[in-house]
């Protein structure tokens, strides 16, 4: 039986992931890396369309790929409406939705609309997306804030939490519809969802809402002390989006976004950048333990994934928080390419049923 060929294609903010799979096996796999001069010359990230389509085409043929050969081209998801998680092919909605970014702008708006226009020049390929980070699956009651126009939003890494997630429970020989797990991402920003019988019920905004801080994100931060940072004339409306996204957590504090280099000074003896590691896996134990509540105790794992799981202060300090919750499973890092690739070769197997976005 053939196996299915597909093309993945991720976009970044200055690099665009592309990866060749033949069934589940890596073929090829490369990040084309576009240079602020690059990238600067183009008005907002859509006009970047042309640009990183022909950089991915052009990588292909020197790696003489022939795309007639693809079955499937799957794009990272954008910022599109919120939808329930799954596949979902490439449609007119979703391409409409994805050139607005109607909640927001951001490069992984483009995977779609790539992957879309590459399959149109190939006898039956299928263009997809597969869980955004926009997937919302969050119960009622979890949306209701104390204001009605500030309810919570569900943004989250959505395709590693839901890829870890059934990798965990196939390795305890169970369906992840049957389950109940807590999955912390700990990247750039830090998601942490409560996973009940296949949904993401509960789970913090990693974005821009709150939550644990990371890296240069600043989580939850104190109401009032906001709002006077808001009107007190020492910043613009672009540098308070900052603060709360780009400058917040280890940056604000310490001046980087990298993780493991503020471990090594921590372990070198460094007493305030160990506070601030642990103040961060304070929060992340912090945020299980609520989603622990949230499933009522019965959970059956806890999952710590993303780049931070390689640094092990941080997860051994949260296995002190809350490893008497459930057993905790540490899946280092994150395969973004596979688990898109992998959803695809589901739905041309007939194994999962492909979604329409309306």
């Amino acid at each position: 039986m053939k196996r299915s060929k597909v093309l993945v294609i991720n976009p970044g903010s200055t690099s665009t992931k592309i990866a060749v799979y033949e069934g589940s096996e890596s073929i090829f796999l490369k990040t084309l890396r576009h240079s602020a001069e690059q990238l600067a010359q183009f008005e907002n990230i859509a006009a970047q369309f042309e640009f990183r389509k022909e950089c991915i085409l052009s990588e292909l043929i020197q790696a003489e790929i022939d795309i007639d050969d693809f079955d499937a081209i799957v794009g990272r998801g954008g910022l599109v409406k919120p939808i329930s998680s799954g596949v979902y092919e490439v449609n007119e909605a979703l391409k409409a939705d994805l050139r607005k970014g109607i909640l927001g702008q951001h490069a992984s708006n483009l995977g779609g609309l790539i992957a879309d226009d590459i399959a149109k020049v190939i006898p039956e390929a299928r263009a997809f997306i597969a869980d955004p980070v926009v997937v919302d699956e969050l119960e009622d009651v979890a949306r209701v804030t104390g204001h009605p126009e500030m309810p919570r939003r569900s943004v989250f890494h959505a395709l590693n939490q839901k890829a870890v997630a059934k990798n965990f429970a196939k390795s305890i020989d169970k369906r992840y519809e049957d389950i109940n797990v807590i999955v912390a991402h700990l990247g750039g920003g830090i998601s942490v969802g409560a996973h009940h019988k296949g949904r993401v019920i509960d789970v913090n905004n990693a974005l821009d809402g709150y939550g644990p801080f990371s890296p240069e994100r600043a989580g939850t931060l104190p109401t009032g002390a906001l709002i006077d940072a808001c009107f007190s004339g020492k910043y613009t409306y672009e540098e308070m989006r900052k603060l709360v996204n780009g400058k917040g957590g280890m940056v604000a504090h310490l001046g980087t976004n990298q993780a493991n280099e503020v471990e090594e000074k921590a372990l070198a003896g460094d007493e305030h950048h160990m506070l601030i590691l642990k103040a961060m896996s304070y929060q992340i134990g912090k945020t299980i333990g609520g989603c622990a509540a949230v499933l009522k105790g019965e959970v059956d794992g806890i999952i710590i994934t993303g780049g931070i799981a390689h640094d092990k202060t941080v997860t051994d300090y949260i296995k002190d928080m809350v490893g008497w919750v459930a057993p905790i499973k540490i899946y280092p890092g994150e395969d973004e390419m596979k688990a898109l690739a992998d959803n695809a070769i589901s739905v041309l197997a007939g194994e999962v049923e492909c979604k329409v976005y309306e």
